[in-house]
């Protein structure tokens, strides 16, 4: 039979596994986003006291050991990897997926926005002050390399399907599972285990942003810093962490009885082709992704329940999805939300934890706040939700959009018998 004449299969989430700057785990994460906790504070990863910018959404008192990363893989790890393998472990128990020694049907799609940056600045470091290249780290290549969590995982649980590694910036955790639903739908490969991971809050990075004017400079108030959708937002605030589900076909799933919060049913990616860092502020491409993945899924905008919204805090970011959903959305004001008020910006990892957000929302009946929504912006007429609210949620659209005009949104449905 040729390939496009194969039936699709449907894609299920059965795991759900998250290391942010406001907790690690399913519920400590929830229970800190019904808190509307912000992980937003001073940084303390490097000296800031010269830097425009001083703040930062820090992942603290992560111990790669309680993950059951061993001391010697630890120390050969950027903190990027680190993040990704602990939260796919923390997916794989949360699918309670029995692994063979050898899992052919089983594959990794963990990406990244820019990789182990981490690791070559502290080499880099040691180079320059040295002025000896013995004492760059023969380790250097394989912890700054994008592919190092998919490599890392693969080891560790001994996945041997497929292992792509997009890197599509602030899209990348959406493309990872957008491409994972691709290959299940297939019939590929039975499970993948797909997200994102990212650890940038570096010295060169929150320069390199901070010059750009990407950054919101609330350095007295922290807490308060990022604000999607506000009038008075002024930037995104770095974050960093990992978002990674258990993506599984039905068929499969059910043939294990296992536990599935929702089923990814449309998507859509496209390419703005319109400015390296800026988007295309008539949004025309994020919204025919918008409509695309509506279109893919059976749907009407009117059968969206709630929209996890890319909503980074930047003056340009944000007006230009509130254009997109005000036009393909119309008079129905759909619910709207945006957690990076609370963990900040996760970048390659921004997708796959909101894509978390969107299972746990319709599993528990519930959308999470948007915090620091305090003055609405008279050029967005949007319903921003700044409290916890019971509603209910039977799909769900999760966008994301990244430097380079990277666009894919996604529609993720409650699964029912």
């Amino acid at each position: 039979m040729e390939r496009n004449m194969i039936e699709r299969k449907r894609a299920v989430i059965t795991g759900v596994g998250v290391v942010t700057p406001i907790g690690s785990g399913k519920q400590q994460f929830w229970d800190a986003l019904m808190e509307g906790k912000s992980g937003v504070d001073l940084v303390t990863r490097f000296d800031t006291s010269k830097f425009k910018t001083r703040i930062g959404a820090e992942v603290r008192d992560f111990n790669p050991l309680h993950y059951g990363i061993k001391p010697k893989d630890a120390r050969r790890m950027d903190l990027f990897t680190q993040y990704g393998v602990a939260a796919a472990g923390l997916a794989i128990e949360d699918a309670g997926l029995e692994l063979a020694e050898y899992n052919d049907r089983v594959g990794t799609i963990i990406g990244t926005g820019i990789g182990g940056l981490m690791t070559l600045e502290e080499e880099k470091r040691k180079l320059v002050e040295s002025q000896n290249p013995s004492k760059v780290s023969p380790f250097l290549i394989p912890m700054m390399m994008p592919n190092a969590v998919n490599a890392n995982v693969s080891i560790m649980f001994k996945l041997t399907g497929t292992s792509p590694c997009p890197a599509n910036a602030c899209a990348t955790g959406s493309y990872a599972l957008i491409y994972a639903s691709k290959d299940i739908a297939l019939g590929d490969f039975d499970v993948i285990v797909t997200g994102g991971s990212e650890a940038i809050l570096t010295e060169i990075a929150a320069s390199s942003f901070a010059n750009m004017k990407a950054l919101s400079r609330r350095n007295e108030d922290p807490k308060r810093a990022c604000r999607p959708f506000d009038k008075d937002r002024s930037g995104f605030v770095i974050g960093e962490g990992a978002g990674v589900v258990v993506l599984e076909s039905l068929e499969h799933a059910l043939k294990r009885n296992a536990r599935i919060y929702a089923e990814i049913i449309g998507y859509a990616t496209n390419t703005d082709a319109y400015h390296i860092t800026a988007p295309d502020p008539g949004a025309r491409l994020v919204k025919k992704a918008m409509l695309d993945s509506l279109n893919m899924a059976g749907l009407e905008p009117g059968d969206v329940d709630y929209i996890n919204a890319h909503g980074t805090s930047t003056r340009l970011n944000d007006k230009a999805e509130a254009v997109a959903i005000q036009e393909v959305f119309g008079d129905y004001k759909v619910p709207v939300g945006s957690i990076k008020s609370m963990i900040g910006h996760l970048i390659g990892a921004a997708g796959s934890v909101e894509a978390v957000v969107c299972a746990l929302a319709m599993e528990k009946q519930i959308i999470p706040p948007t915090i620091n929504y305090e003055t609405p912006d008279p050029e967005m007429d949007l319903n921003i939700i700044t409290e916890p609210t019971p509603a209910k949620l039977d799909v769900v659209m999760n966008n994301s959009f990244g430097f380079g005009g990277h666009n894919a949104v996604m529609v993720l449905k409650r699964f029912t018998e």
